[in-house]
């Protein structure tokens, strides 16, 4: 209850603010609460929102988590499968957002335009992580969101302890970290005031595509 009350006063006053979209991430070990920047990032959140709306995201795992680092998800079944995505999409690192502590950005291979449905939240402020130039080896990872309620919740997952599994070497959660659901509880149009959608209750040196 503590949850539902705290969530909707979130909601109020992103509401009273002129919100970003907000969405609910329920995993086994607890919610995550995310704020999307279209305004930054609209191809990448039109990507994501489209993974969410599809219900892709349900029932994937973070299969990374590395303790003040990241952790990574968005991509693969408990039985680490690679699930079938859309076509990459364009890659809006030079944003002007970086990757600070509790932020959410797209995975990706060396290609710069390489990210599909994977995601990772920053631990801590990840410099090496940003956009510096137009070359692959500098062009950074796209921040998209970021974690406004439940980072308690990222650093439990990133205290899980890692191991080798399916065709990761390390670095893979010995306990299955599942994402149950994924819910847009805001979305607001320039001109329209928030709408809740729904409100879940309190339950229990790149980031590549893999």
């Amino acid at each position: 209850m503590r949850y539902l009350l705290s969530t909707l006063t979130l909601l109020f006053c992103f509401n009273a603010q002129a919100a970003y979209p907000l969405v609910e991430m329920k995993t086994n070990q607890g919610n995550i609460l995310i704020e999307l920047y279209p305004d930054k990032a609209p191809k990448t959140v039109e990507n994501f929102l489209a993974y969410v709306r599809s219900g892709f995201y349900k029932g994937t795992i973070f299969h990374r988590a590395v303790s003040r680092f990241v952790i990574q998800g968005g991509g693969y079944t408990p039985n680490l499968e690679a699930k079938t995505t859309l076509p990459p999409i364009p890659n809006e690192a030079g944003n002007g957002l970086k990757n600070d502590a509790g932020t959410l950005a797209m995975a990706r291979t060396h290609d710069p335009d390489s990210a599909t449905s994977q995601f990772f939240i920053n631990l801590e402020r990840n410099l090496f992580l940003n956009h510096y130039k137009q070359d692959a080896d500098y062009y950074g990872y796209a921040v998209f969101g970021k974690v406004v309620q439940g980072m308690d919740i990222v650093q439990k997952i990133s205290s899980i302890p890692t191991t080798s599994a399916g065709p990761f070497p390390a670095e893979v959660p010995e306990q299955p970290v599942v994402i149950e659901d994924v819910s847009v509880l805001v979305q607001k149009a320039a001109d329209q005031p928030a709408k809740v959608k729904s409100i879940g209750k309190h339950s229990k040196k790149g980031k590549g595509n893999g």
